[in-house]
């Protein structure tokens, strides 16, 4: 499921996976919102609600996309956050890892300021 996220000026495409929380938020695109950031995590509220998966997990990887459930939020980890203990993302608890960013670009994404314009959209749209 091809999307692209537009995060101010700048514009990645990405791969939601197959799974119940990638599928429900595909079907809910477009997604407009407000970055939050945590380190070098971007987060933002959507309209989906889910729990956990099976194999959610805290530890990520750069280039990530997530869904954390207690705040129905969509997360692009691209390095190290708050609850990393070396250069590895670290969510702030479990998250249902849902896709994946074509070319991560850490520098690019460190310049995207809490309170900026997101949009996600199917990449067809």
């Amino acid at each position: 499921m091809r999307i692209t996220i537009k995060l101010g000026s700048y514009e990645v495409r990405a791969s939601l996976f197959d799974t119940p929380t990638g599928s429900a938020l595909y079907n809910a695109l477009p997604i407009e919102s407000t970055a939050n950031t945590w380190g070098d995590e971007i987060y933002f509220e959507t309209p989906v609600h889910t729990g956990l998966e099976s194999d959610a997990r805290a530890e990520t990887a750069v280039g990530d996309l997530a869904f954390w459930p207690p705040m129905s939020a969509f997360c692009i980890f691209f390095g190290p956050t708050p609850a990393s203990i070396d250069d590895t993302p670290m969510a702030a608890s479990e998250v249902n890892i849902v896709g994946k960013l074509d070319h991560p670009e850490p520098d690019s994404l460190r310049k995207i300021r809490a309170g900026e314009s997101i949009r996600i959209a199917k990449a067809d749209e």
